[in-house]
């Protein structure tokens, strides 16, 4: 306080300078009369450049706010129960957006209470000048921006002169040692700070940066974002940046180039200006970075249109937060409850210019008075019925309405990016967008909180007066301002207004995030509010380039599920993400464990799930092939059977060996049916089967086969050296003989049975892949290829065996015998089987074994049966159907000369013949009877040896 003497002087001095030239500093002022004057401070205009202290005007931060405190006056002074006979008028100045030109206007509300002697002031044209008496200003609504409430509240409480803001919100206002004076019905940036602070933590956020307006606002809301999130813990600043006031273009895309260096903290905490917030939305569009930042906004940014006008793109997805409002729109009930009556609007019916020193300097002088029928609700309609015939109090409307409507209302006008003319006929809301600005609530709050203050010192200094006594004039602003820390009446949001003992608001705010949905008008809507907590609706939330979850803004990526951390050193907001692999699955968040051998890691690695149980399937295309062919197979084995049952007695079934055919249509017959027990679900009778029927079909085949090649072989060769016939070639002795064969395989098979009974398992090795996904477990017979393949061998055994006396066989001419169509069945099953084994044996390995080897396995025994079908029956049955006229009995001859023949025929096969003809001739006749009964004896039928 050592500085205080001194900071008195230099602002005596200054009223003294400026006193002789008052208007001045206000060329442009509000004036209405009344009983007690409030002082006014606005942004009506931005502020100015190139050495101009005034800019553009502000439509709705200057202008709608300004509107909201007369409109509130006019509520006020035509409320009989309100201050009753007490008429409450306003000196309203711009402030231009600028702390030190605002400082020079609200000098003019320190002039009262200043004694000046004016005796040798003159005008130019040496005439004394004429001076408007300066009002007694007992309280100032105002400021907007906290740097600019911090210049003037240094002014006003030197002169204790209570002032209350509706707009500025920086923590230090809150310090009542500096700014006893000051009031606000605004919350302070610390509870905004902790608002925001919630907010991110909520997002699941833990990196963000921060961007501030040079100037207490912005500096002192980042601090207090900054320590409060020291102490909650969790959240990393990654930059802190700084707008400096004297900004140029590049100095914003210098900040985007430093944002983007952290590109991990897209969550950016900004408290500017609006100009500022505009700086900074279009340096990231020019940075093609529209989509990247997730802009969390202060109360500056709030749910105004003019910081992202043309910028809608850049500002999607940010949350902005705005002291708990309400629009002013309110019906008789509502302001019966705040105790007001009906507004009336006021018309100008005696206004009149009061001259002053030079020419273009005036101020607007206003009395009251109301014209009945004019009664409307709320602020919207007051504002949208406002002209320039009946707003000529407000000495800024008509450049308002200028710019609203983009028109001239005179050739001198400044505004020159049109020629439009303005007819006066426009009306806002009509003719021109209209949305009420977020602080005309707080506007019209702040003007209550005066007049309930007045209201109840009136009642307590003037009991038994109404009007203003002589009390209140000398109570002076210190008694006045104990008044207003003791006001609570509810405000025009309908929540309580009061002030804590370091005139700070209650913490009250709504959360609003601008979103463009096709659906709805783009625009700001509202997504929670906080009250000492947060309430959040996360699911009503909607966020750049159409991401559906939350974006992050972390030192690190979040690890995905199934990721462990490793933290960094020293660093506890970033950390390196390493992945479970394998078989591993995330036990906590720093640590992996392994699966047992019949689990895997669920899809996000929290835990292990069985691995899934996979089996061949009927309708899998490695099903589809065999079961086809198999069906083919099982339909022509059955008509073959058929064909032979129907002419059984016919010499062609009879020459085939009748009892041998059927034993070897029925191993055809098993070897196609293998194929569905194959394919079959696993269970213990399935395995049953499998076990008998595996090689039961193909041991039938071959060993009837073997046993009529062997016959054939045993014929000729006994033939070579005697007439007598071999032994063991009847018909019951070739089915002793396949039987015999037969048996074998049975036996082996019961051995198998005894030995390890037939049961299921699930193999989860055969497709345990590196990939745990792709892992399946194996139901299947617990039958081992070893095992497949010693139940298959002995049928190969008797394949090769059959084989080797076809070849044998070989000379036999084929119109004695089949061996030559049994020899090319072998031939080509043998290299059906060849094909086979590399096959089955070569995808051991592979994750397809089960469908690979059942499926080669099967398509194998079908062609093996199919080829025996096609080579030794089709043809039969061919003749047997389509030429019956071959289908007859032929002579029979003896068994020497049969075979003699046979061996002549062999011989004569393999030697060129002498004759010319290359003919050799057998007589083959005898002259005896074949059909007397020696001939039986001596003679064998032809279709006997033939079969």
């Amino acid at each position: 306080m050592a500085c205080f003497p001194w900071r008195v002087f230099w602002i005596i001095q200054a009223l003294v300078d400026v006193t002789l030239s008052q208007e001045i500093y206000a060329p442009h002022s509000i004036r209405i009369e009344g009983d007690l004057t409030l002082g006014g401070l606005f942004p009506v205009h931005a502020r100015g450049v190139s050495g101009e202290p005034c800019g553009d005007i502000k439509k709705e931060n200057g202008i709608h706010r300004l509107e909201a405190m007369l409109y509130a006056l006019d509520q006020i002074n035509s409320d009989d129960e309100l201050l009753p006979n007490i008429t409450l008028g306003a000196r309203v100045l711009d402030t231009c957006s600028r702390d030190t030109y605002a400082l020079e206007q609200s000098l003019t509300f320190v002039q009262a209470l200043i004694q000046k002697d004016t005796s040798d002031v003159r005008c130019t044209n040496g005439e004394p000048p004429v001076f408007v008496k300066p009002e007694k200003v007992i309280g100032v609504i105002g400021a907007s921006a906290s740097s600019v409430s911090i210049m003037v509240a240094n002014i006003l409480r030197l002169f204790q002169i209570p002032q209350i803001s509706y707009a500025s919100t920086a923590p230090e206002l809150s310090d009542d040692r500096r700014y006893d004076f000051f009031s606000r019905v605004v919350p302070p940036d610390s509870f905004q700070a902790q608002a925001m602070v919630d907010i991110v933590k909520s997002m699941g956020w833990n990196y963000v940066s921060t961007v501030a307006s040079e100037g207490s606002y912005g500096e002192k809301g980042v601090e207090a974002f900054m320590q409060i999130s020291r102490e909650a813990g969790g959240i990393c600043i990654a930059q802190s940046l700084k707008i400096p006031h004297d900004h140029k273009q590049a100095d914003f895309d210098k900040i985007i180039r430093q944002l983007l260096e952290t590109r991990h903290a897209r969550a950016v905490i900004i408290f500017a200006y609006d100009e500022d917030i505009r700086g900074i939305l279009n340096a990231s569009k020019r940075a093609d970075q529209v989509g990247h930042f997730l802009w969390i906004g202060s109360d500056s940014w709030g749910a105004k249109n003019s910081p992202i006008q043309g910028l809608e793109d850049a500002a999607v997805g940010a949350v902005t937060i705005l002291p708990k409002r309400a629009t002013i729109d309110v019906n008789q009930r509502q302001s019966q409850k705040r105790g007001l009556k009906p507004t009336r609007f006021p018309t100008v019916t005696n206004m009149q210019p009061i001259p002053t020193c030079g020419e273009g300097h005036f101020h607007w002088e206003h009395k009251n008075t109301f014209k009945k029928g004019q009664e409307k609700s709320g602020f919207d309609a007051y504002f949208k019925s406002r002209t320039l015939e009946n707003n000529r109090r407000n000495v800024w409307f008509a450049e308002y309405w200028e710019e609203n409507f983009n028109c001239k209302l005179m050739s001198s006008s400044k505004k020159e990016d049109t020629s439009r003319k303005c007819t006066g006929q426009e009306r806002i809301g009509l003719d021109s967008k209209y949305e009420q600005e977020g602080k005309v609530q707080f506007v019209i709050d702040a003007v209550y909180a005066i007049a309930h203050a007045l209201h109840n010192m009136q009642k307590d200094l003037c009991p038994d007066q109404s009007g203003v006594c002589q009390e209140m004039e000398h109570a002076g602003g210190k008694k006045l301002l104990k008044y207003i820390r003791s006001v609570s009446f509810n405000g025009s949001a309908g929540t309580s207004v009061t002030f804590n003992r370091n005139g700070d608001a209650p913490g009250r705010y709504d959360l609003f995030q601008y979103q463009i949905n096709i659906n709805s008008t783009p625009g700001y809507k509202v997504i929670g509010q906080w009250t000492e907590s947060l309430q959040l609706r996360i699911d009503d939330m909607q966020w750049p380039n159409g991401e559906m979850e939350i974006p992050s803004s972390v030192c690190s990526l979040p690890c995905k599920t199934g990721q462990r951390k490793k933290m960094v050193k020293g660093m506890p907001c970033c950390w390196h993400c390493e992945p479970c692999d394998g078989y591993q699955y995330q036990y906590d968040e720093t640590s992996c464990k392994l699966c047992s051998y019949n689990m895997r890691p669920n899809p996000n690695r929290t835990a292990c799930q069985p691995i899934p149980i996979v089996k061949l399937e009927w309708h899998s295309p490695w099903s589809i092939i065999p079961v086809f062919l198999a069906m083919l197979g099982i339909i022509a084995t059955i008509f073959v059977m058929a064909t032979f049952v129907r002419y059984n007695d016919t010499p062609i079934v009879r020459a085939s060996g009748r009892e041998l055919s059927y034993v070897l249509l029925t191993g055809i017959f098993l070897c196609y049916i293998i194929t569905f027990v194959m394919i079959a679900t696993p269970d213990v009778a399935v395995c049953s089967f499998r076990r008998i029927f595996l090689g039961l079909g193909m041991c039938i085949s071959y060993a009837a086969l073997l046993t009529k090649t062997n016959r054939i072989y045993r014929i000729f060769e006994e033939g070579k050296r005697s007439v007598t016939p071999p032994k063991l070639i009847s018909p019951t002795s070739q089915l002793a003989i396949t039987s015999s064969l037969i048996s074998f395989q049975l036996l082996g098979v019961l051995i198998w049975f005894g030995v390890d009974p037939p049961n299921t398992i699930v193999d989860y090795d055969e497709q345990k892949t590196i990939n745990p996904d792709k892992a399946r477990g194996v139901l299947k017979c617990d039958i081992t290829d070893l095992q497949i393949i010693c139940s298959l061998g002995y049928s190969i055994l008797l394949m090769v065996t059959c084989t080797v006396y076809a070849i044998k066989t070989r000379g036999v001419p084929e119109n004695f015998n089949e061996a030559k169509p049994i020899g090319f069945t072998m031939y080509t099953t043998c290299i059906v089987w060849l094909a086979f084994i590399p096959i089955f044996f070569g995808t051991a390995q592979s994750a397809e074994k089960l469908y690979i080897q059942t499926t080669t396995l099967t398509i194998s025994m079908n062609l093996s049966a199919s080829v025996a079908l096609g080579m030794l029956y089709m043809p039969k049955v061919y003749v047997i159907i389509f030429h019956p006229e071959l289908n007859v009995q032929k002579r029979k001859r003896s068994f020497k000369a049969v075979v003699t023949a046979a061996t002549m025929s062999s011989r004569l096969s393999h030697k060129p013949s002498d004759r010319p003809n290359g003919e050799a001739k057998t007589e083959l006749c005898e002259n005896v009877d074949p059909n007397s009964p020696a001939a039986k004896k001596k003679y064998v039928s032809y279709n006997d040896l033939v079969i």
